[in-house]
């Protein structure tokens, strides 16, 4: 009986901690990417899909720069790499992250307001 509680206790902390990293994972990428077309929790239909392509369109071409519109929509829309980008933009992987970055932050802005 005690060997199946010692069991019992083991499987409830590694299902709390696997929990507690998918909460973390979750936080993490609402922080610093502002997820816009992917939600881990729900599943989306079909129109939802559309609506959401349609919404990022839309925030894309609200975006002031030109080139930050580039890189996202080549990093998320066209699923290349940094470096993809950054050679086809002839520019380094370091500037093609910080383009990522302050666009992404202003999406968000754009988002929330």
């Amino acid at each position: 009986m005690d060997e199946a509680r010692t069991v019992i206790d083991f499987y409830k902390k590694e299902l709390y901690r696997i929990g507690w990293r998918i909460q973390y994972q979750a936080k993490k990428q609402r922080k610093h990417e502002c997820s816009l077309t992917y939600d881990p929790v729900q599943p989306y239909s079909a129109s939802d899909q559309t609506e959401q392509k349609i919404l990022v369109k839309q925030l894309l071409a609200a975006l002031p720069s030109p080139l930050g519109r580039t890189v996202i929509h080549e990093l998320y829309l066209q699923d290349k790499t940094e470096a993809q980008v950054a050679m086809a933009l002839n520019m380094s992987q370091q500037a093609v992250n910080k383009w990522k970055r302050k666009t992404l932050k202003q999406l968000c802005q754009m988002m929330s307001s």
